[in-house]
């Protein structure tokens, strides 16, 4: 019998998601991406701002319309499902989104806005619903007695809680956690994602986070994917991504993570890009990322390189380190 923890829970195969935007012009946010979540882990989805990651997020839970590929949860096709799948599928997977502020209904209490998925799935009547709003309010660090309050009378990090109370309400086994933290002061933000660690030991939680924050991502994630323009150009543990990252897109932003230390501050190389972020409109060819990258060779803009594992479970698409593993095996085979 498997070990139920070494599932993969959500399966997402050559997935793509494009947007309309005017006469012929297609919005490529998300290109052609795959990848799966084990049971139980943190899978952290990495890039900047434009990149597709929080368009995937929603794609993921269906508030978007899927443009080509496939995405399985828990054995059920996402996209494909029966009304009664697509209903236990709102119960399985909840979203925190990234704006405490605007993901709160300013004219609703807290209690009717953690119960709002209950009250949709017909669960939780009368007293039982109070009593599980207050227990889910307890459980994120918040007083029963807040249940009664409206969102404006709340901090940032609590409206965040609220919203993480609200993602539980269902009992989800997977959670999509838009850069929870990012609208934060710098001092919440630790907090919340102890408070995220906290509940995913506790209840067993399968996490998607997406950030752009790749020091942060670190603390949380087992395993951790980079975007770039609509795809993902690697995936790999968190501590190998740190240790020795592949992709020069990575590489790059892991030199702009500061050092707390002055002197190595000032001594270490930063990576700085060229160029700025091409349009998901119109991408660049072949490799996405080569026009703003200092190794692109002629193959980069003529052939689109393969998402493939270098190592053990590191994966990267890279036409550099085909050319670098083609350099080192005709050195090997060279006589003495």
């Amino acid at each position: 019998m498997s070990d139920k923890r070494n599932d993969d829970i959500l399966t997402v195969s050559h997935l793509k998601k494009h947007f309309s935007v005017g006469k012929n012009q297609m919005l490529k946010a998300v290109n052609d991406v795959s990848f799966s979540l084990k049971r139980g882990e943190t899978f952290g989805l990495v890039g900047e701002s434009g990149c597709g990651k929080s368009t995937l997020g929603r794609t993921l839970i269906r508030l978007y319309q899927k443009t080509a590929g496939e995405v399985t949860f828990n054995g059920i096709d996402v996209f494909g499902a029966t009304e009664s799948e697509k209903n236990k599928l709102t119960r399985q997977i909840q979203m925190i989104f990234q704006d405490p502020y605007a993901s709160l209904n300013p004219r609703a209490t807290v209690m009717d806005s953690i119960a709002e998925g209950m009250d949709i799935q017909g669960l939780n009547k009368g007293k039982k619903r109070k009593e599980r709003v207050h227990e889910l309010l307890e459980t994120v660090g918040l007083n029963a007695e807040h249940a009664q309050r409206y969102p404006h009378e709340f901090s940032g990090g609590q409206r965040q809680r609220i919203g993480i109370a609200r993602a539980l309400a269902l009992e989800p086994e997977l959670i999509i956690a838009d850069e929870p933290i990012s609208a934060l002061d710098v001092s919440i933000q630790a907090q919340i994602v102890n408070l995220l660690k906290k509940l995913q030991k506790e209840r067993g939680l399968t996490y998607l986070f997406i950030a752009h924050d790749l020091s942060m991502v670190k603390h949380i994630s087992d395993r951790i994917a980079v975007m770039y323009l609509g795809e993902i150009v690697e995936l790999t543990s968190s501590d190998s991504l740190y240790a020795n990252p592949l992709h020069p897109y990575t590489q790059a932003l892991l030199s702009a993570i500061p050092i707390p230390d002055p002197d190595l501050e000032d001594k270490r190389e930063r990576i700085i890009l060229r160029g700025e972020l091409p349009s998901p409109i119109d991408p660049p060819s072949g490799c996405v990322f080569r026009t703003r990258c200092v190794h692109a060779m002629d193959v980069c803009a003529t052939s689109k390189p393969e998402l493939k594992e270098w190592r053990t479970g590191h994966l990267a698409a890279c036409h550099l380190l085909d050319e670098t593993k083609a350099q080192k095996e005709a050195a090997a085979s060279k006589p003495d």
